[in-house]
């Protein structure tokens, strides 16, 4: 949703489209099945959510949360495909005898949480919009999705992927894109798409960090640790730190993110590459916040809140565009001749993206 008339909300998927091609691939049916079929619902799911936009056939909200609290709904699948699924848990419940529903409870508070206490933001919407989840979606599905209404978890394959309400992170990186959509609302191709995913790594990893009290230098930087399952040969989906660097596996191949422009990726396959290329920015935060250390939500992450709800950021955004905007912002909240204003524009040229 864009805040100047009307909202096009996309299907957003936490492990791109390349890591299932691959297993897809793979000729070993216990690894290449849940693929395949991971990938035949995420593109009916994204058709479903491009008819649902077009034809206004997504149903509002009917309930509005209290301003400084969050109204959670946790539903269970049942391993169906059918949503939201049968209420387990609703807000002020006690915690039930599944682990998942009771991690997926929690990583909305903390994601609703970081928002206001961080950046005084009710809600995803900004307006107390209420916050709706569904578990064990579908057999062996290997993904997390938001689409554009809710957040729906997947348990895995066991094989390459866990339950996908172990780490925080993913549950806040999805919850973030639907802040994109009540803001920004960034093109979901090429490097607007690429912002997109940024913008959803970058406070998916600041949700993690408030949660864990941790610094810029104490955090991990890695987003969907604890996601591969033990036999995979990585450590995560991505790296902010060191992108490129997640994983190298027998099975998934090598992690494809680039950590600078000297390495970007020209592609027509994943939107043109929204979750290969969003490591460059990625990395460009990681260099700000590090570098003004400290708590990283404080001042690198007000600086690209800033700029994502500001209303200049145009929908097709390039990374000069963004970048020049965070340096402007850092100068309006912090001043010219600050740590901060430096910091970002340094970083931005450690990552070869010009400030124009």
């Amino acid at each position: 949703m864009t805040t100047n008339g009307g909202f096009e909300p996309v299907f957003c998927t936490v492990v791109p489209p390349h890591v299932l091609d691959k297993l897809a691939r793979n000729d070993d049916p216990a690894l290449s099945g849940p693929a395949r079929r991971t990938l035949m619902r995420d593109s009916e799911l994204r058709g479903r959510r491009r008819v649902t936009t077009e034809f206004a056939l997504a149903a509002a909200p009917t309930a509005k949360a209290p301003s400084d609290q969050p109204l959670r709904t946790i539903h269970d699948a049942e391993h169906g495909t059918a949503l939201p699924g049968t209420k387990v848990r609703g807000e002020g419940d006690k915690p039930g005898q599944d682990a998942t529903v009771n991690r997926a409870y929690s990583g909305l508070g903390a994601t609703f949480e970081l928002f206001l206490k961080a950046y005084r933001r009710h809600s995803i919407d900004g307006d107390g919009l209420p916050l709706d989840a569904t578990v064990h979606y579908d057999k062996d599905y290997n993904n997390a999705f938001w689409n554009g209404e809710q957040m729906v978890f997947g348990d895995g394959d066991g094989e390459i992927f866990v339950d996908f309400t172990i780490p925080i992170d993913v549950i806040g990186h999805e919850l973030t894109h639907g802040v994109t959509q009540y803001t920004a609302n960034l093109t979901y191709y090429g490097q607007p798409g690429a912002l997109n995913e940024s913008m959803s790594d970058v406070f998916g990893s600041l949700i993690k960090q408030y949660t864990l009290g941790q610094t810029a230098a104490e955090a991990d930087w890695l987003i969907g640790a604890g996601l591969l399952a033990p036999g995979v040969s990585g450590t995560a989906l991505r790296s902010m730190k060191a992108p490129g660097t997640a994983y190298d596996d027998d099975v998934l191949g090598k992690d494809p993110q680039p950590a600078t422009m000297d390495d970007y990726v020209r592609t027509g396959r994943d939107n043109g590459g929204v979750h290969i290329n969003s490591g460059i920015p990625n990395h460009a935060f990681y260099l700000a916040a590090t570098a003004l250390g400290g708590h990283a939500w404080e001042k690198a992450g007000q600086i690209w809140y800033d700029v994502l709800t500001s209303g200049e950021l145009s929908e097709r955004a390039m990374f000069t565009d963004f970048a020049g905007l965070t340096v402007k912002a850092a100068r309006e909240r912090f001043g010219d001749g600050g740590d901060e204003f430096q910091a970002v524009q340094k970083a931005w040229e450690q990552v070869g993206v010009r400030i124009l």
